[in-house]
């Protein structure tokens, strides 16, 4: 079985440390733990490595986050992998930082990549695994914040929080949805 895993956030040098990229962080840990790298592709960088005799694409969409629907859609065609092992990994401001949530399906809960995802998929039908980042923000400062830096103490826990998530992403691909959920949300 093939599975498609896409890591949401902004390309460029002026993001990579920002909260909103965490999708990208994501699978970047995924990546070296699994050793493979990054090249790229049409509407991002794919990577792709072997899990228990399935065969994973990540994928950081080059299109930036509101239009990620577009690399999510091609990827799909393209590897001819079915909505039902996607798997799509954003920032959630809902959350508390570090906190991992994982959904058969469900809203956009106000996130831009995910509405654009839902838009071009025809329906909210595909498994979305959210990174708390937390919402100490004031109001009208949202785009501020999520597109602002990680505070030394959450880099501090960035790793092991990183560590937990990919493990969360390997199971899914070992023993599916229901029992990573069971086992990894509020971890």
């Amino acid at each position: 079985m093939k599975y498609l895993v896409v890591g949401l956030g902004n390309i460029g040098a002026e993001y990579a440390e920002t909260r909103h990229n965490i999708g990208f962080k994501v699978l970047d840990r995924l990546a070296a733990e699994t050793n493979t790298s990054f090249i790229s592709g049409r509407y991002g960088s794919v990577a792709e490595f072997r899990h228990r005799g399935h065969i994973v694409t990540l994928l950081k969409p080059s299109t930036y986050m509101n239009l990620s629907g577009k690399a999510v859609r091609y990827w799909l065609s393209e590897l001819k992998i079915d909505k039902e092992q996607l798997l799509v990994v954003v920032d959630d401001i809902a959350l508390s930082f570090g906190e991992l949530r994982i959904r058969k399906k469900g809203s956009a809960g106000g996130h831009n990549g995910l509405k654009n995802i839902t838009e071009l998929l025809g329906g909210e039908d595909y498994a979305r695994m959210r990174f708390g980042i937390g919402g100490d923000f004031a109001r009208g400062h949202q785009v501020d914040y999520v597109l602002g830096e990680w505070s030394a103490e959450e880099r501090e826990k960035m790793d092991e929080r990183l560590k937990v998530f990919s493990d969360a992403i390997l199971s899914y691909i070992s023993v599916g949805l229901d029992r990573t959920m069971n086992s990894f949300n509020k971890k």
